[in-house]
This record gives structure tokens, C-alpha cells and sequence, in this order.
């Protein structure tokens, strides 16, 4: 008997009307976004009387959840970044330094004085050592210092050092399994920190990759042009702490060895001649926020982790009385004087900052400092205007093949045409249903998707429509017509969808960006469609059958 049980009929008429709930957030599409935002705002702290209206315009009661518009179609900005990650290489042998120098100052009897040599690589430390004869004894000392490469997925047998011995000096490299692993972290961590800074600025669904070795692709839908973007994420932001040797005013004056020069921020013409190596550093930092000083200045607060606050606290006993220089991208911010020993370490920053600028400093330092600067090769701002027209061509297509395959199912099966036609617009429902709970972003190829979509969502009812046909002919009856149409379309149903699902997931395992966005909507389309056909469908067959008791199907 053409049957369906009272507990299947109410989940399957339930599912629809969540659909149609989840899905109806999008029709009003600003209203709830502008909702949203005052959410988030209300409940950062921030309220003010059109605030408050903004979140009033849309129920609190209703779902809120909407699909994200992608860069082609909400405009915004795009760049493609290179990191150099040769910097990163200098960096480390320049922190080698030290470790070097109090290495062999333990060997002082037997190698010497230790003094540094000047070197046209920035990747290579080179030392030589006061006795003669020494020099391959002291390359060996320095040899026990290199440590196994760690390498992502753990140590390996390479060393991260290459020691050896030009002269009569000994140079100090990283090894090629180091640089490579290096590279690795450096792109992972420059990933995460832009990242980071991009989510800190409230942007919605940003696409943020690596290409190639050293690139990193970024779009983020919303921002008003690439420079907005350049300026939130180009920036370092490198925070360091220096003992301060001399205050001068001639930018000229040459430092003396591991000495640097930089200016003030505050005080044009004023410059500060620093330590090269800093007593702590913006990576030890754990948290920044944007605040007053005592005279009601914007001023940013700080915090370090445990291991930067004892150095900070340890620096700031053992130097009360001198000058201590904050530098921040190559400027000292400020220079106090250590009144007294400063334990917790926790901090401010003052300068001529605005509230703005204490504001984008604090994301900046909270997401961390840049491991290496970028050189941007390509960026595009793509207008919101761009964006409309996206939209409303999308638009426009949608509606035209919707229209069309409605007047198609409508002529080719009279009553049972309108039954598929509901069950079309409810799997449309469904796929705007779904990538709303998931936060899907919606591009060009994924409105692509969904068109073909509506294209290929008749198909299994198409195939069961057929399938009915066929028994009817044989004189089984309408109810036995209407049961083996759909038992023996169902084969041919999940072989063709199955075999485009797996299309889909390849899709989206091997492509990125409007590919995936693609493969999302055409792979959710499939098993809306399914349900609907198998399901849905059946449903209202159904509940015609039970109220018409037809002799014949008109189909």
C-alpha cells in the first residue's frame, strides 16, 4: 500500500518549514545585517540610539544567520603578497650573536678575545678570535651549539647550523634543512598573523592562502580599498625595548657596533642612538588595548608573558635611573627614564597617537608582529557598484531558469508538475537554508552552482515522473504505479547524484577560492534535491492520493 507513516510526514514537513525559516533572513538582506552588526556591537560595549535601532529592525526571535557575500560580489579589496623570508634568515644569525660571544667567552683562556667581523651577507655571522692558531678549536665550540631542525611535524637528523672556517674566520650560517623549515614557519605564522589582524578588524569571510612558496593571497569583502587593507595588514608593527646609549640630534652620526640610530616619533630632530639587541620584544606581549594616560591622552596598555615580564622586570631593577626606549617600526615611541623597579610586566605606550590610531595599534600588536615584511605584487579594489551588478546578473539568471523549468515541468506533467515545482522552490529554499547555518560565502561560481542547480534538481523527479508513466501502462493501478515508479527510479537517482557528488567534493578538495564556492553550492543542490524528489515529492503524491482516490493519473 502507498503509505507513509504520521512520524516520517510531520519531520518531512518540518524540515521544509526550517528551511523556509533559515532561509528567509536573506530576503532581507540588509536589515539583518545591519542587525547583526549592532549585536556585535552591543555586545562589545558600544550602544548608542541608532545602534540600538539597528538591532531593533530586525526580531530577536527570528535567525539572523545569512550567506556571506564574496569579494565579487560585495566588493572589496584583493592583494597578493611576497613575503621575504630572507630577512627572517638575518634575523636569526643576528640573535646567534650573543650566544656565540658568551659561548666562547667561557674558552677565553684558550681561544682569545671574540670580536665580531663586519660581513656584506646579512645571513652569516662572522667571528674571529684573538689567538692565533685558535680558529678551528673555536669553530668546533661553536659547532656544539647547533640544535636538530624542527621541522613541522617534528625533529630530524639536520642540524640547524653550518659552521666553518674562511681565514681566520670562523662563519656562522643557517643549514639548508634549517631555511627550508624556516620558510615553513614563516609563511605559516605570517598566514595566521594576518589572519589574525584581518578578524580583529570585524571583516567578514576573508580569504586569506598561500600560493606558491613565499605569496600569500588576500581578499577581504566589505574593506573600501587595497590601501585600507595594505595599512592593516602591511604594517609589522614591531615592538621593541632598548637600552637607550646616547640622545643626539645629527642622523649622521655613526653608531658604534651593535648600535643602531633611530629617530623620535614625538620629537623631530631628536634621535636616539639604542642597543641593537633588545630586552624584550612585542613577541613576548600578550595583550594590548587602546586607553588614557595620566593626562587623558590616547595611550595604548600592555602586558608581557610570564618569560617577558621577568626579563622587563629584571631589566627595569638593575637600571633604575636610565632611559629606556620603546621602539615601535624603527621610531622610539617614548624614552622614560626607569623611575623603579617595574614587576608584572605591564606597560603603556603615549605619543601624539588619536583615538583611532591607539585603536588599530592595539589589533596590531595583539595579533603579533609581521615574522617579515611583505612586497605586495598585485592589489585590485573591486567597487561595491561592480559588486550590485554581480548580483543582479546572478539575479536575473536564477529567475530566468527558474521560470523556465517551471513552465517546463508545468507543460510536460500538468497537476504532478506543480507538485515537482513546489518541491523545486522548497530545495531552493534548502540550499540558501544550509549555507546560511554554515556561513557559506556566495560568490559568482557558487550563484553558477546554484542555477545549474535548479537545472538538475527536476531530474530525479523527472526520472520517477517517467518511471510512473511506465507502470501506469501495465494496468497495475495508480497506487502500485505511484510505489514501483519510485523504487525503480531510485537506483538511477543516487547513481547520478552520487557519482556528481563526488565531482563536487573533488571540486572543492582540489580548488580554492571560487572553485570551492562552486563546489559547495552544487554539492549542498544534490542532496537537496534528493530529499525533495524522494521525499518531498512522495509526500504530496500522497496526500493527492488519499484525498482525489483518482482511478487514472493525469501525468
Amino acid at each position: 500500500m502507498l503509505q507513509i507513516p504520521m512520524w516520517k510526514r510531520v519531520l518531512i514537513w518540518a524540515t521544509c518549514a526550517l528551511a523556509l525559516l533559515l532561509a528567509m533572513p536573506n530576503l532581507f538582506y540588509e536589515r539583518v545585517e545591519r542587525h547583526n552588526d549592532a549585536a556585535s556591537l552591543i555586545e562589545a560595549g558600544q550602544s548608542t540610539a541608532q545602534i540600538e535601532a539597528d538591532k531593533a529592525g530586525w526580531p530577536s526571535f527570528m535567525p539572523s544567520f545569512l550567506v556571506n557575500l564574496g569579494l565579487d560580489l560585495r566588493g572589496g579589496a584583493h592583494l597578493l603578497a611576497e613575503v621575504r623570508v630572507s630577512d627572517v634568515y638575518a634575523d636569526r644569525i643576528d640573535s646567534m650573536w650573543p650566544v656565540v660571544r658568551d659561548r666562547l667567552a667561557q674558552e677565553r683562556a684558550t681561544v682569545g678575545a671574540v670580536r665580531r667581523m663586519p660581513s656584506d651577507d646579512a645571513g652569516e655571522l662572522r667571528v674571529r678570535v684573538g689567538t692565533t692558531g685558535a680558529t678551528e678549536q673555536a669553530a668546533s665550540i661553536v659547532r656544539e651549539l647547533a640544535q636538530p631542525t624542527q621541522s613541522l611535524t617534528g625533529f630530524t637528523q639536520a642540524r640547524d647550523l653550518d659552521v666553518r672556517v674562511e681565514g681566520e674566520d670562523i662563519v656562522v650560517t643557517l643549514s639548508e634543512a634549517e631555511r627550508l623549515a624556516t620558510d615553513e614557519r614563516t609563511m605559516r605564522l605570517s598566514l595566521e598573523i594576518i589572519r589574525r589582524r584581518v578578524d580583529e578588524a570585524g571583516t567578514r569571510e576573508p580569504t586569506i592562502q598561500r600560493q606558491g612558496s613565499d605569496r600569500i593571497l588576500i581578499q577581504v569583502p566589505g574593506i573600501g580599498s587595497a590601501e585600507e587593507l595594505k595599512a592593516l595588514i602591511g604594517t609589522t608593527a614591531r615592538l621593541t625595548f632598548h637600552p637607550v646609549i646616547n640622545v643626539t640630534s645629527n642622523p649622521d652620526e655613526i653608531p658604534g657596533p651593535r648600535q643602531v640610530i633611530y629617530p623620535s616619533m614625538d620629537d623631530p630632530g631628536t634621535y636616539y642612538v639604542l642597543d641593537q639587541t633588545p630586552v624584550v620584544t612585542g613577541e613576548q606581549l600578550v595583550d594590548a588595548q587602546p586607553g588614557m594616560d595620566q593626562n587623558n591622552r590616547p595611550a595604548v596598555n600592555f602586558r608581557f608573558n610570564p618569560a617577558g615580564g621577568r626579563a622587563f622586570g629584571l631589566y627595569t631593577a638593575e637600571n633604575i635611573g636610565n632611559p629606556f626606549a620603546i621602539v615601535l617600526d624603527g621610531e622610539v615611541v617614548s624614552a622614560p627614564v626607569i623611575q623603579s623597579h617595574i614587576p608584572g610586566g605591564s606597560g603603556i605606550i603615549t605619543g601624539r597617537f588619536t583615538v583611532e590610531e591607539t585603536s588599530r595599534l592595539a589589533v596590531l600588536l595583539r595579533a603579533g608582529a609581521l615574522p617579515a615584511e611583505m612586497d605586495f605584487l598585485e592589489e585590485r579594489t573591486v567597487g561595491p557598484e561592480l559588486g550590485q551588478d554581480s548580483i543582479d546578473a546572478g539575479r536575473i539568471a536564477a529567475i530566468v531558469a527558474m521560470v523556465a523549468v517551471l513552465a517546463f515541468m508545468l507543460a510536460s506533467y500538468g497537476a504532478f508538475g506543480v507538485i515537482a515545482n513546489i518541491a523545486l522552490l522548497l530545495n531552493i529554499s534548502m540550499i540558501f537554508a544550509l549555507l546560511s547555518l554554515i556561513g557559506a560565502t556566495l560568490t559568482l561560481p557558487g550563484i553558477a552552482g546554484i542555477v545549474l542547480t535548479i537545472g538538475m534538481a527536476v531530474d530525479a523527479t523527472v526520472l520517477i515522473f517517467e518511471r510512473i508513466r511506465e507502470e501506469m501502462r501495465t494496468a497495475k493501478g495508480p497506487a502500485r504505479a505511484i510505489e514501483l515508479g519510485y523504487e525503480k527510479a531510485l537506483s538511477a537517482i543516487l547513481d547520478a547524484n552520487i557519482t556528481t557528488f563526488i565531482t563536487a567534493l573533488i571540486l572543492f578538495a582540489m580548488g580554492s577560492g571560487p572553485v570551492r564556492g562552486f563546489a559547495v553550492t552544487l554539492g549542498l543542490g544534490i542532496l537537496t534535491s534528493v530529499f525533495t524528489a524522494l521525499l518531498v515529492t512522495k509526500l504530496m503524491i500522497v496526500i493527492y492520493f488519499e484525498r482525489a482516490r483518482p482511478k487514472t493519473l493525469v501525468i
